[in-house]
């Protein structure tokens, strides 16, 4: 089993789960140059229920890639519970991925040929979790989302809202610190977006998962705790949300 990368202590003695200071990330040279994050400074803590806004271009999605270890930034820091991130080799913050963070995309990700079951195991079988208990976790996982009677059912045999359940399973069951969902109800009409925008909030609040959602919707980042709005690179406003209904 692969060992996870060192974290510091930090997070234990009340600083956030993720700090970001004066982060920026450019594209391009010379003319061509594009500055997507112009000095963003970001503290998101344990527990919380975030969603990040904002139009297209803003720098929301590579905030959120930069959050995810999918990118670094050009310049400025970011830490994880206390850890700092730029510190580390590439290896290491794939291991931070495998450890501690879990993603939802809009469009599942699924893969066809398995069934649902074996969807949600796939994680722990890159973390070289015995078949027996890779079996057991995906499961329960599976009932935690509503879906103890379609563990066998491949992706095709199962509707949108569905599959966008087996996706949250399958971010969940390896119990990440964090989960990202990147427009997860992107997909869905409107009585299914709720439906999966009010799973993140129970399991938000059962499972004590830290969440950062990216989504266009309104009404589905009423169901976050705490909204914040990107414009033109940077950090435009950050409120609490109106709770949904």
């Amino acid at each position: 089993m692969s060992a996870k990368p060192p974290v510091a202590a930090g997070a234990a003695a009340g600083l956030p789960l993720i700090r970001l200071r004066r982060v920026t990330r450019l594209y391009g040279d010379g003319a061509a140059q594009v500055c997507a994050l112009r000095g963003i400074d970001l503290d998101i803590f344990d527990k919380e229920f975030v969603a990040v806004m904002g139009p297209s271009g803003s720098g929301k999605s590579t905030c959120m890639n930069i959050l995810g270890c999918l990118d670094t930034p050009s310049s400025g820091t970011y830490r994880f519970k206390g850890l700092d991130v730029g510190s580390l080799s590439a290896n290491q913050r794939a291991l931070l991925r495998r450890h501690f963070l879990g993603f939802v995309f809009q469009g599942y990700n699924l893969l066809n040929r398995m069934s649902a079951v074996e969807n949600v195991e796939l994680p722990l079988l890159y973390r070289g979790v015995s078949a027996v208990e890779r079996r057991a976790a995906a499961l329960d996982a599976l009932a935690q989302v509503g879906l103890e009677g379609r563990s066998t059912h491949s992706p095709n045999e199962l509707s949108g809202g569905q599959q966008q359940r087996v996706a949250i399973a399958r971010a969940m069951v390896s119990k990440p610190s964090v989960l990202f969902a990147d427009e997860p109800t992107g997909n869905l009409d409107s009585a299914r977006s709720r439906e999966v925008a009010k799973l993140l909030s129970e399991l938000n609040r059962s499972r004590a998962v830290t969440i950062v959602m990216v989504t266009h919707e309104p009404e589905i980042a009423a169901y976050a705790k705490r909204v914040i709005r990107f414009r033109d690179g940077l950090v435009h406003s950050d409120n609490a949300a109106v709770a949904a209904e």
